[in-house]
């Protein structure tokens, strides 16, 4: 038997965090075994589904690197098969026509309430209904009666539910369109899916679904509800946790590798190992390692896990992504030294590429003002003289490289009899307008000769102009 697993979102949104981590569970258990993913878009409901949405989905699993073999499938292109399935069970007495209006339903529900019952459908229409005139009636399942239903759940372990407690759930709409229930069942039995692997929000829907695959005469597949992944405060995960767009995580410089090994951790575990390849993800995987217990989402071990992957991977595979961070705040970065050398300089600096962006932005744009906090620490009259001795050093040093540069500044130091901290701190200033960069070295390398030169001209105006000041006070 070839496994066969599937992605299945509804289009009425963005993809989040939560969706991405039972995509990439579906993806790994398939890759894990030779299988086969399939991606299907469940676009039944036509007035909450956009295609920003789909968009959106597509866009996203591609970001992840989440590949498809089959679709995307779209559930608004199978309506003819529901519709022929939805008569079959019709005709042989497992459905029925339902004619209750919703004000009737509405009233039917709060009177259960009111009588301390779970609200559900009374089965009015079970046993035969009259055509009511100018009302289209919608189709129920016939909910067997009596018997249980147990899933047996690769995560969870056997989950057993009464038929009693069940309803008569719709599956066709009144305007013709199939419920999820049902178009779920039929597409799953049609794709020949072996393996439903999903949120443990569908546990509930599962004993409903298993009844009308066998009154279809389908074969059930292997069922695995994922634990619930909460916000850092225990409640349900929401926009203010990062349940956002998995988009926004690109556009914030998040790595992609990064963000499938961070969501492979909530819920699943290899001993005690934190980073893992995809290759390793894909070797290791299984759904018996999967904890039934609820994750909690941490920002903060996110932003961890993705300065791991910025500071192991090779620069050449970063720069695309802080090219399109420089652009993305307004740097180019043609007028700057070469991206790839940038992130050497900053990988240890930064949680994501738009941090690394915005931390070396005065490498791509002269500043119009020094930090005050800094400047007025760093840029005193006391270290005029020995800035501008290096200012004369830069001027003449043959080769613009950081060994070159460190030991420029050591001979300076060394001359003014200052230890080097005490000059390289006013240099860092100088030339970058803050008391925060990579080594000194590497920072003027990277800034350059003729910009360094213009920037430390600018520090000795500064104290000059500081010096200045204080004589006429």
């Amino acid at each position: 038997m070839q496994i066969k697993t599937r992605f299945a979102p509804s289009p009425t949104g963005f993809l989040h965090i939560g969706g991405v981590r039972t995509a990439l569970f579906c993806w790994l258990f398939a890759r894990h075994a030779g299988g086969k993913f399939v991606l299907r878009i469940e676009d039944t409901d036509a007035r909450r589904s956009t295609p920003e949405s789909i968009d959106a989905i597509l866009q996203g699993l591609e970001w992840v690197g989440l590949d498809w073999d089959e679709g995307p499938v779209f559930q608004s292109d199978r309506f003819a098969r529901y519709t022929e399935l939805a008569t079959a069970l019709l005709a042989r007495g497992q459905a029925y026509h339902c004619y209750c209006t919703p004000e009737e339903l509405a009233a039917m529900r709060e009177a259960q309430i009111a009588a301390g019952q779970n609200p559900r459908y009374n089965r009015k229409c079970r046993d035969g209904a009259a055509p009511r005139a100018g009302i289209s009636p919608v189709v129920r399942f016939k909910t067997p009666r009596d018997g249980e239903i147990t899933i047996h759940d690769a995560v969870r372990g056997p989950v057993v539910y009464a038929n009693a407690e069940l309803d008569d759930l719709v599956i066709m709409r009144a305007d013709g369109s199939p419920t999820y229930h049902f178009s779920v069942v039929i597409d799953d039995a049609d794709m020949q899916i072996t393996h439903v692997i999903r949120g443990d929000d569908h546990l509930n829907n599962t004993p409903r679904q298993i009844n009308l695959i066998e009154a279809l005469g389908f074969g059930r597949p292997e069922y695995a509800h994922l634990p619930m992944i909460l916000g850092e405060d225990g409640t349900r995960l929401s926009k203010r946790h990062g349940a956002v767009n998995i988009l926004e995580y690109r556009e914030q410089g998040y790595l992609p590798d990064a963000v499938l090994n961070y969501l492979v951790r909530l819920g699943w575990s290899h001993g005690d190992q934190e980073l893992f390849t995809l290759d390793e993800m894909i070797e290791l995987f299984r759904l018996e390692d999967v904890n039934a217990s609820a994750s909690r989402f941490s920002s903060e071990k996110l932003a961890w896990l993705n300065q791991q992957y910025i500071i192991r991977s090779p620069a050449a595979e970063l720069a695309p992504g802080l090219d399109a961070q420089l652009r993305a705040i307004g740097l180019d970065p043609d007028s700057g030294p070469a991206v790839a050398d940038v992130i050497e300089g900053f990988r240890e600096r930064a949680t994501t590429l738009r941090e690394l962006a915005e931390a070396c932005g005065y490498l791509y744009r002269d500043f119009d003002a020094f930090e005050a906090k800094a400047a007025k620490k760093h840029l005193r009259p006391v270290i005029r003289d020995g800035l501008n001795d290096l200012r004369e050093a830069f001027a003449e040093l043959g080769g613009w490289e950081a060994a070159a540069i460190q030991a420029t500044i050591q001979a300076v130091a060394d001359r003014r009899e200052l230890g080097f901290g005490k000059l390289g701190q006013p240099l860092r200033v100088a030339v970058t307008g803050g008391g925060v960069s990579p080594p000194i070295d590497v920072t003027i390398e990277l800034v350059g000769r003729e910009r360094s030169l213009t920037r430390i001209d600018a520090a000795l105006a500064y104290i000059d102009a500081r010096a200045a000041a204080a004589e006429h006070r």
